[in-house]
């Protein structure tokens, strides 16, 4: 097994490369390997994973494939202390959004972790701003992320992205409502420019857009990237289309780019972008398995199944292959017509009777 430092320098390594490699194979080879060490690493480190492990997968042996690699179902973030660091290592704290009596996922982070995520995520997002900082609009309030030592999946969203930006304004102020000054006056300074809006889906509209909307109000930000994503449950259940959202942040943001995303707290920094052709794109540093519901056999592309996603990026708790509760289908891999490589899908929702607990589904209180 290799040691915590050899990990830290392998995954360091792996996330230099592009994120949309020309060279897929070589890629993913290199992708699992990383991925059965951190298997390794975790079952030694962390005694409910290792007991996980041997309960679930008694049979498990080196990994052929990235369908051979262990799974965990993401609940267990809710009910178990899930960390193969000390507690005095932990110098980040995060928590998924829960429903009523429900207790959030905990995902606990040390430093080098941490950077590991920070690092992905900024080679991802070059992918689509470059390597520069541009004026953002944050669609939410200013104290969403203020604790630096504990974060929601909305304030982690929101730093995370924020690095990105410079300089940051915000779209709402802290009663969640609109602040149309500071939006008009963004698009008065960053107009012609080329600048990222970011928000949670069902935020973007609840609590911007539908106001906009039924105030008649509208900004011109022709060269923005609207960046958003989680919340669709809510929305869904408004009968809210993705392609109803787009077309009104073009019409009261004058936004011509509209891109979604899908990731997960308890896999931060791993996020999958939707492409131009309107479907997710898996990174170099991660990937997606489709499962049958029932049996959890892996399915071939074109079917409906439960959702695995894998990222070579946690190290300080088990979290690089998780069983989601999101329903998705596989639609090919390295031929997407946006010239992107790797594995291409859609998200279709949440299984029937699955816990309700998007990232983002309300504002918590």
């Amino acid at each position: 097994m290799k040691k915590r430092r050899e990990l830290v320098a392998s995954v360091s390594e792996f996330i230099r490369t592009p994120p949309f490699t020309d060279n897929p194979s070589s890629i993913r080879a290199h992708l699992l390997r990383n991925l059965a060490d951190l298997t390794e690493f975790h079952r030694d480190y962390c005694e409910p994973y290792g007991r996980i492990l041997k309960k679930l997968f008694p049979q498990y042996e080196e990994p052929q494939s990235l369908s051979d690699i262990p799974y965990i179902p993401v609940q267990l973030f809710k009910t178990l202390t899930l960390r193969s660091i000390k507690p005095d290592e932990i110098v980040k704290t995060m928590t998924s959004s829960g429903t009523s009596g429900v207790a959030p996922s905990k995902v606990y982070l040390d430093r080098e972790t941490a950077s590991l995520q920070s690092k992905a995520l900024a080679q991802i997002m070059s992918s689509i701003l470059g390597k520069a900082r541009v004026p953002m609009l944050v669609i939410d309030s200013p104290s969403t992320a203020t604790d630096r030592t504990e974060f929601s999946a909305r304030g982690a969203g929101v730093r995370g992205f924020s690095m990105f930006g410079r300089p940051i304004m915000f779209a709402l102020d802290e009663k969640m409502t609109p602040h149309l000054g500071a939006v008009k006056e963004f698009s008065a300074l960053h107009g012609q420019d080329k600048v990222l809006l970011f928000g949670f889906t069902s935020v973007v509209w609840e609590n911007l857009l539908e106001n906009l909307r039924n105030h008649n109000e509208r900004v011109s930000l022709p060269h923005a990237i609207l960046l958003h994503g989680g919340g669709w449950k809510k929305l869904t259940s408004m009968a809210v289309s993705a392609a109803e959202f787009a077309e009104s942040a073009k019409t009261f943001l004058g936004v011509q780019r509209v891109i979604n995303y899908y990731g997960m707290v308890e896999q931060t920094g791993s996020i999958f972008l939707e492409c131009e052709n309107h479907v997710l794109h898996a990174s170099t540093y991660g990937d997606v398995i489709i499962r049958d519901a029932i049996t959890h056999s892996p399915l071939p592309h074109g079917e409906e199944g439960l959702i695995q996603s894998i990222s070579v990026l946690p190290l300080s708790y088990p979290g690089h292959s998780i069983l989601t509760e999101d329903k998705g289908l596989i639609l090919g891999k390295d031929d997407c017509p946006c010239g992107r490589s790797g594995t291409y899908f859609r998200v279709l929702g949440r299984i029937k009777d699955a816990e309700v607990r998007g990232c983002s589904d309300a504002v918590a209180k």
